[in-house]
């Protein structure tokens, strides 16, 4: 019975042995946070110096960092810094030692839950898959490390690697994608780096599919960002390319003016001795590293040979507790064949339970996919039903057809938030969405709230106050959609139950360090406030505390649950105080950043009565022949005249052929998208303001926009005067632009 029992070096059965051990690393095994720090604040060295391909400098931080980690016995910062060993290495060609390190990496990773960490040995390991060849292989992995962490660096990176590899399997316009958004990343440690690898590639595809004039655009780029940060392999990279680049187009003295720079960085003192001294470098660690092992395995030695001389006392020791081992055994056996039936029963309700799951997950993708859709398709129609109210209420109607109209447009309003609840709601579940990390004015972003929202105030009988700290600097960055999108919930929800009353809007900066501020901000109104009970709910979708609330205001019941998800994007929390019959208060803070050096900046701002629109002549892209009607018609209400392209294709043509002050491009269109139209049309005019006109839906990304060359979106369907507003901005700013 006893001689299936395992003991120890002493003769102690290996339970007990393991549970010393277990109590010994609780005592001694404590992290050294300052470590950790410091540790991080190597990496961030570290990443500079392999930026600038300062191998020897690179390689002496790495060291640093796993010494701190050894020594703090802190094994994830260790893996970290094996996994910075293994690509530095593999960065320089060095695919052996790159193996030396990564197989380290893999022994630590057997022992650690940590999802990064598995998620960046993904990364590595399709890296060297690529390095290999096997790009099918490579693109599995790299989806495997995504699922892991949503780390924002790393994921960046990812991008990079598929987009070598779409390269190399001939997928250009998908490494095409990936590289555009690598160019306007807001990646907060690779930002340069990454678009200047970016540009670098989208040059080498140009090259590859003969459009020399966009390879030399973004080779010029690419040389540009890395002078300016002192990518060593990236200057040599990008004055090779233009020198390639300007030899195919017969412009011979241009390439070889980059020719010339090339040779003089090739043959340059500095770059020898560089080499030189990096090779010593690389050296000098793997050979510490290999001695490290040596030692390890040393001691390890010495440490058996000692226990062969404790045999004997082991033996006497053995037979002492043999009785009292024997009696436990029989215990440990019963436990054990408990504990595998337990095992089995677990097993199999765990396989269950992932059926339910897998269930529940389709599901929940099938509703958010046909509500997606559901929304999408009513803005069609819904744009032609506000649209035509509009138009009939400028037409000077009889009174008695005057309210009807004002009735169909409060409903089509209506509909139209809801619209957009839903959707807003659909992307928020569907982790669609991201916040941007653009410069803003916050002052000019509650005051446009403040406005839009007065007619309400009104309506109710209630002050609407904006009480702005003007310490608050001036230039932040973030989202002011989103930012605007919570004040928009959060007043509006207030004046919905504030008759005859006050709501106020405060914004307080809490403090400043550098350039990053903490901001306090707070709704509050003296309206019907809240009761204890429906305050626990009153963030929950479709919850306005009653069916005897929401049958008296009104209301989606959606408002508060948007605010507290899109504050979940910006890692904040949204807070309620309320008494019921006294108001309520909604408070939250929020951490941005600040552009010191905009602080100064003079800014003008257009006001809608200053847009002059008469005379202005617009490319009016849309393939639904309702829309391009209404569109046409409001357009000639303010006495500016278009052309109508029925397709993205047409679009092309007329913008080459014409001159137009604007172009109002649909997004969604058969043949050609929107936003390719756009790409084709950025090539040969880079001025024009593009808007895009949009039933945005679930899929769609104003990221993506942009990207592709938009000045500005307006959803469909719009609000007359957002469409009028969105026209006249994006005209007469570039003319003020120009006179400025």
């Amino acid at each position: 019975m006893t001689s299936n029992l395992k003991y120890g070096r002493l003769g102690f059965p290996r339970c007990v042995f393991w549970c010393i051990l277990f109590c010994i690393q609780i005592s001694f095994g404590q992290k050294d946070v300052s470590s950790t720090a410091k540790v991080q604040s190597i990496f961030d060295e570290f990443t500079v110096y392999r930026h600038q391909n300062k191998i020897d400098k690179a390689l002496e931080t790495l060291a640093q960092a796993a010494e701190i980690a050894e020594n703090n016995e802190d094994a994830k910062l260790l893996l970290d810094t094996y996994h910075q060993y293994a690509r530095l290495y593999l960065e320089e060609g060095d695919r052996e030692t790159t193996l030396f390190y990564w197989d380290r990496a893999s022994i630590l990773l057997k022992d650690l839950s940590y999802s990064y960490g598995s998620a960046f040995h993904n990364y590595l390991d399709a890296a060297l898959r690529f390095d290999e060849g096997n790009n099918f292989q490579s693109l599995k992995l790299l989806e495997e490390s995504r699922k892991l962490s949503n780390n924002r660096n790393l994921g960046n990176n990812i991008l990079l690697l598929e987009a070598y590899i779409f390269t190399n399997i001939e997928k250009y316009e998908d490494a095409i994608k990936n590289l555009h958004a690598l160019i306007v990343n807001s990646d907060d440690k690779e930002r340069a780096y990454l678009a200047t690898k970016a540009n670098l590639q989208l040059a080498k595809i140009s090259l590859e599919l003969d459009d020399l004039e966009e390879g030399i655009i973004h080779s010029q780029a690419a040389l540009e960002l890395a002078d300016k940060h002192g990518y060593f392999k990236e200057i040599k990279a990008s004055n090779e390319r233009l020198s390639n680049i300007y030899e195919r187009t017969g412009d011979y003295n241009q390439a070889l003016v980059y020719h010339k720079t090339l040779e003089q960085l090739k043959d340059s003192i500095f770059n020898i001795e560089k080499v030189t001294l990096e090779t010593k470098t690389a050296d000098k660690m793997r050979f510490e590293h290999q001695m490290t092992e040596i030692n390890k395995l040393t001691a390890k030695n010495e440490e058996l040979s000692e226990s062969k001389s404790r045999s004997e006392i082991t033996l006497i020791l053995t037979s002492a507790f043999l009785t009292i081992i024997s009696l436990l055994a029989v215990s440990l056996f019963r436990n054990n064949q408990i504990k595998l039936k337990t095992n089995d029963l677990l097993y199999t309700k765990n396989k269950e339970l992932e059926l339910a799951r897998d269930s529940a997950v389709s599901a929940m993708e099938a509703k958010t996919n046909f509500l997606s859709t559901v929304t999408h398709e009513l803005r069609t129609p819904l744009y032609a039903v506000t649209g035509l109210t509009h138009l009939l209420l400028e037409e000077n109607p009889a009174d008695h057809q005057k309210e009807h109209l004002k009735s169909l447009k409060f409903s089509g309003d209506y509909l139209l938030n809801f619209i957009n609840d839903i959707l807003q709601i659909n992307k928020i579940d569907a982790d669609k969405l991201e916040p941007l990390n653009i410069e803003f004015k916050l002052q000019k972003v509650l005051t446009d709230v403040v406005d839009s929202l007065q007619q309400n105030a009104n309506e109710n009988n209630s002050k609407l106050i904006l009480d702005y700290d003007p310490n608050i600097p001036s230039q932040l960055l973030g989202d002011p959609i989103k930012i605007s999108q919570i004040f928009m919930n959060l007043v509006g929800n207030a004046l919905k139950f504030t008759k005859d009353g006050k709501v106020e809007v405060i914004a307080k900066m809490l403090k400043k360090e550098e350039d990053e501020v903490k901001l306090y901000f707070e709704v509050k109104d003296n309206g019907i406030g809240i009761s204890e009970d429906q305050q626990k709910n009153i963030f929950d979708s479709f919850e306005q505390g009653s069916i005897q609330i929401n049958r008296e205001y009104g209301g989606t019941g959606l408002g508060l649950t948007i605010v507290k998800s899109l504050l979940g994007l910006f890692g904040s929390k949204i807070h309620l105080e309320s008494e019921l019959g006294h108001g309520s208060s909604f408070f939250f803070e929020l951490d941005l950043k600040c552009d010191s050096n905009a602080l100064n900046e003079v800014a003008f701002e257009l006001n809608p009565e200053e847009f002059d629109f008469k005379g202005l002549h617009v490319l009016v892209v849309e393939d639904n022949k309702i829309n391009q009607v209404i569109t046409k018609k409001m357009l000639t209400k303010k006495e500016i005249t278009c052309d109508i392209a029925n397709n993205g294709n047409e679009a092309i043509d007329l913008a080459r052929a014409n001159t137009y002050s604007a172009i109002l491009m649909d997004i969604h269109m058969p043949g050609i998208s929107g936003e390719e139209a756009t790409r084709q049309i950025r090539k040969f005019d880079q001025e024009i303001p593009i808007i895009a006109l949009t039933a945005i839906s679930l899929d769609d990304s104003l990221d993506s926009f942009y990207e592709a060359g938009c000045n500005d979106v307006v959803t469909k369907p719009f609000k007359p005067e957002v469409f009028y507003q969105k026209i006249g901005e994006n005209i007469f700013r570039k003319k003020m632009e120009g006179l400025v």
